[in-house]
């Protein structure tokens, strides 16, 4: 049963992105940017193939990559629930991004600046939500590759969200530095 949850979230996720760019999209909205930046950004896609990889592999008994660290049914169970909470908290801010949703960074056409919803809580709250998935899947499947996803991902997550401050600094300015003062950047 975890096994499944741990699968469904990464489809889940990935579908929920796929639907809302597609969505932007008929509203004339491009929001796939990934890349256009930072061209470094395109090493990114092999390594999610893996992460995918390891995860399906587990459940459609292909052969598997990593050694199991260790094995305890309760803390698959926190890593249930945090896929859960992660799932949630990205729905949450994919509603409240409304049309500002931007996979990778847009100066040209970013929308309005939210503040509100999800982004309320949090300034990060997609890559909030990435990190308790990315710790919940750990969990259910403590294996060492994904221990160094989890380390990696968290380190590329913050490098983004860098990237992203500095240029939401330059498009909203001041208005930009108030939210800052009022709303942490994760939790």
């Amino acid at each position: 049963m975890q096994e499944s949850i741990a699968v469904i979230t990464i489809v889940l996720l990935i579908t929920m992105v796929i639907i809302r760019s597609i969505q932007l999209k008929k509203l004339g909205i491009k929001a796939f940017k990934f890349g256009e930046m930072d061209r470094r950004d395109f090493i990114i896609p092999p390594f999610a193939v893996l992460l995918f990889y390891v995860i399906f592999s587990n459940i459609i008994n292909l052969p598997r990559l990593g050694t199991e660290l260790f094995r305890n049914e309760s803390v698959g169970w926190i890593g249930v629930a945090l896929c859960l909470l992660g799932l949630s908290l990205f729905l949450y801010s994919l509603i409240s991004f409304g049309k500002s949703f931007r996979v990778g960074i847009d100066e040209d056409n970013p929308g309005s600046l939210i503040t509100t919803g999800a982004f309320a809580i949090s300034r990060n709250p997609i890559y909030t939500a990435f990190s308790l998935v990315l710790l919940g899947e750990f969990f259910i499947y403590p294996n060492w590759i994904l221990l160094l996803y989890l380390i990696v991902g968290y380190w590329l997550f913050n490098r983004q969200v860098l990237l992203e401050e500095q240029s939401l600094m330059k498009i909203y300015g001041e208005e930009y530095k108030q939210y800052c003062k009022k709303v942490r950047r994760y939790l």
